[in-house]
């Protein structure tokens, strides 16, 4: 019987002291860990990164062979977009 009376205490201040600690700390680790991006996710932003490069750099090689064509055609997107925006 003095066994268990000698034990209660230290059962009595794990469970009120260092087990909520624990968990605390366990699952902290745990939600830091899952907002961290996964190799999967980071391959996939930087395919969406290399082909928003592209169609920038395709959209400034249309814009420059439009200057060159057509030199007046940003007056006339500007103008159909007022145009459009009073209707």
């Amino acid at each position: 019987m003095e066994f268990w009376k000698f034990m209660s205490v230290p059962t009595i201040l794990f469970l009120v002291i260092v087990a909520p600690l624990w968990i605390t700390m366990h699952y902290r680790s745990v939600n830091r860990s899952s907002r961290s991006l996964n190799l999967e996710d980071r391959e996939s932003i930087e395919h969406m990164l290399q082909t928003v490069d592209t169609l920038t750099e395709r959209i400034v090689t249309l814009e420059s062979i439009l200057d060159a064509d057509h030199p007046q055609w940003r007056q006339q997107v500007d103008r159909q977009e007022r145009a459009g925006g009073k209707e």
